[in-house]
């Protein structure tokens, strides 16, 4: 079977070779501004050979060689970085329809058909989509009423931690806050009601199988650069991405038989507001033309709703958490402010936190530093267009090279040390809403992240909560050691894993309980 591939791929590159090329001479002719410089490459491969493991910190290093925006051919795609605020403005505001598409690796059709919020096309099917999420699930109103789902499972995390130190263990933390995350967003999405066995395991299995699923769809892969080999599955990466979905499957199709039968039955299943998931399975009944849903398509947004409010929220938390662990004094004014606004006889509540204004300035140094999706989800352009005086041609594959950006000595002091001062006091114009383009840690324009708010609510809430009813040190032997590598990927983690030892930090014993 290995000699039987390997022939085909020989054959398709000498033919692909002549076709390369004659497109490659055709399309320069006709567009009227060139297409963006960039670096050679192989013939066919492109500069596919010469990827490195961390693809932003190599693209940044282009940039400074190309300019703020440059050309790879990786296979038979075109990929354009973009590494300027002016130059991303551009894309997401001034060209943001027609920049708005998605370019769905192989990995993501397998994982959700391209029918989800994130992978599928601009449309109205989007547009409805995505409005329904926002409206239902994370407008202010319906995140204050379940103020108390976000409390209750903060809670348990205290408890949880409070029975390490009965027993003196460390903690991992990215573990720790997935678990919590995944709680919330489950109560959030159908009440959290599910069978206790599979519960059970939800920590550690369907955990790895997120993780890998994730890792998976950032993995350079064959088969996305040339399509026409993708039966091939060279890399193996759709196989391993099928082997992963039954865990993720289980969970939905038990959650969601669960709930049609209720409904079939007639019988309510609670007093009060529907949660996101019946509002789904009505919407599918209505069946009406232009509105219509069918299962796969719910299971693939879950999956979204599911990923994007776990894996990148416990990596930005694990992420801030490791740079205030770094800097003594940093964590002294995090816990100092948290002393003053919330005070030592009370527990960390939603209603503290417009008032931390040093650990609302952690968090944002934290993404600026260590943004958890570092050149943003590709976009895929639906027609020809100019950025900064280059074609972009249709089809292309567009990166957004955030990182980049939030490293730049031009835009920022000392780029490289995480200094909070730089948010504090709202030093700036600077939030989470992408209309600051030298500061893009979720994105900007019609494809900028739709979970902000209840993203922004979790990682204060539990953030506070840590540093201020525990102390945390590093496990002997790692003490003033903490590891700031990364390892790139669609979600950027930590090469290491933070692990530490909780501690009590305030006298009254009540607040733990």
């Amino acid at each position: 079977m290995d000699d039987y591939k390997l022939a085909i791929l020989s054959a398709f590159l000498i033919i692909a070779s002549i076709i390369w090329w004659f497109w490659i001479s055709k399309t320069s002719k006709k567009e009227t501004h060139p297409i963006p410089p960039g670096p050679r490459g192989l013939p066919i491969l492109g500069y596919l050979p010469f990827l490195q493991l961390n693809l932003h910190k190599q693209f940044t290093e282009l940039a400074q060689k190309y300019g703020p925006v440059y050309k790879l051919w990786l296979g038979s795609k075109l990929s354009v970085v973009i590494s300027s605020p002016s130059l991303i403005k551009e894309v997401v505001r001034d060209h943001d329809t027609v920049f708005a598409n998605r370019d769905p690796p192989v990995a993501a059709m397998v994982a959700t058909g391209g029918v989800d919020i994130v992978w599928s096309p601009y449309g109205q099917y989007w547009r409805d989509m995505r409005k329904l999420f926002v409206r239902e699930m994370l407008s202010n109103r319906n995140l204050e009423a379940s103020y108390h789902l976000r409390k209750d499972e903060v809670r348990k995390v205290v408890k949880s931690l409070c029975m390490k130190i009965k027993t003196g263990s460390s903690v991992e933390i990215s573990e720790l806050i997935f678990v919590t995350e995944l709680n919330v967003v489950f109560n959030m999405l159908w009440g959290g009601t599910m069978d206790k066995k599979i519960m059970d395991r939800i920590g550690s299995e369907f955990r790895e199988a997120i993780s890998k699923v994730v890792d998976l769809l950032g993995k350079p892969n064959v088969s996305d650069f040339f399509p026409v080999l993708a039966k091939l599955d060279v890399q193996g990466i759709e196989k391993e991405t099928k082997r992963l979905m039954p865990c993720i499957d289980e969970i939905l199709d038990s959650v969601i038989y669960e709930r049609m039968k209720t409904m079939a039955s007639g019988k309510s299943r609670d007093e009060g507001r529907k949660d996101f998931l019946q509002i789904l399975l009505e919407l599918k009944e209505q069946n009406v033309s232009n509105r219509s849903i069918d299962l796969p398509q719910i299971k693939a947004i879950l999956k979204d709703i599911i990923v994007g409010g776990t894996d990148t929220t416990a990596t930005i938390i694990e992420w801030a958490m490791s740079e205030v662990l770094n800097d003594p004094q940093v964590k002294k004014r995090v816990q100092d402010e948290l002393t003053q606004v919330v005070g030592l006889n009370n527990a960390v509540e939603e209603s503290h936190i417009p008032r931390l204004h040093y650990l609302d300035a952690v968090i944002k140094e934290s993404f600026r530093l260590h943004p958890p999706v570092p050149l943003l989800v590709p976009r895929l352009p639906s027609q020809s267009s100019v950025i900064g005086g280059y074609t972009i041609p249709k089809g292309s594959r567009v990166f957004l090279n955030v990182w980049s950006i939030h490293r730049d000595p031009l835009v920022w002091d000392n780029p490289s040390e995480f200094k909070p001062d730089r948010f504090f006091n709202g030093s700036g114009n600077f939030d989470f809403t992408g209309n600051n383009f030298q500061y893009l840690p979720f994105g900007s324009g019609r494809r900028i992240c739709p979970g902000i708010l209840l993203a922004e609510r979790m990682v204060m809430h539990l953030l506070a909560t840590l540093f201020h009813l525990f102390e945390w040190k590093l496990p002997e032997g790692s003490e003033n050691n903490i590891d700031l590598s990364e390892n790139f990927g669609i979600v950027m983690r930590k090469k290491t894993p933070l692990i530490a030892i909780p501690s009590p930090r305030l006298h009254d014993s009540e607040i733990y309980a």
